[in-house]
């Protein structure tokens, strides 16, 4: 009879994460020892050791000698620094950031959103509609879906002040994430909030989260000409 594999480091490491960005454990709460996770998994406790130092270098834990192992009272913002942070992005060029309200609207999701998050039926998620601004002049427009199953905290952020990409990142860890850039040409309202002629060439950057199966946000994050994206280590 074939034994069950027994779990890698890699394995550990992505459950414990998991029930990090799900709330199992709190930002503050102090894990189980090494050696509880190691009987709960049935696993080497030198497994649990390396899984966990994984977690502490990507900063979701803070290991300490006698104190154990704590999850870092900020593991959201460290867990999604690859979902930038639009307001960020424009005070690091130089640049003062502005933020309008297009509009916010609770609507039925149409296919092209279900197939983003993979569902089947159409379901009444809020529809935020935002522009990003630098030194006054367009810079982002969001079209962006909130599932308010999965995020009904976002039904008391005032979004006429907040913008939802900051809010989302700083509140709602995700366990997984899609991203997607392509180029559209500027039509209708996306011309219009960009100030750009129709047919102008744009970038369109998608990206999508969830929770475990359940849906957080889809948005198409269009940027005005003249866009340009840089990565750094």
């Amino acid at each position: 009879m074939t034994q069950p594999s027994r779990l890698s480091w890699t394995d550990v490491r992505d459950k414990m994460r998991a029930r990090i960005l799900a709330r199992t454990y709190a930002p503050g709460d102090k894990l189980p020892r090494d050696e509880d996770i190691a009987v709960e998994l049935g696993c080497a406790r030198t497994t649990v050791h390396r899984a966990m130092q994984d977690l502490a270098q990507i900063g979701l834990v803070e290991r300490k000698r006698k104190g154990g192992t704590h999850v870092r009272s900020d593991p959201v913002t460290r867990a999604t620094l690859d979902i930038p942070i639009t307001r960020r992005e424009v005070e690091q060029r130089g640049s003062r950031y502005g933020y309008q309200l297009i509009r916010k609207t609770a609507a039925l999701t149409p296919p092209s959103v279900m197939a983003k998050f993979g569902i089947v039926h159409a379901t009444e998620m809020l529809r935020v509609e935002a522009l990003h601004l630098a030194d006054n002049r367009p810079y982002i427009f969001e079209d962006r879906w909130i599932d308010t199953r999965s995020t009904p905290e976002i039904l008391d952020v005032d979004l006429t002040r907040h913008s939802a990409n900051e809010w989302l990142v700083h509140n709602k860890p995700y366990s997984r994430v899609s991203v997607r850039f392509y180029a559209m040409n500027a039509v209708g309202e996306v011309a219009k909030q960009l100030a750009t002629k129709a047919g102008e060439a744009l970038l369109v950057i998608e990206r999508t989260t969830w929770i475990g199966l359940d849906p957080i946000t889809t948005v198409d994050a269009v940027a005005a000409p003249g866009y340009q994206m840089a990565a750094h280590n």
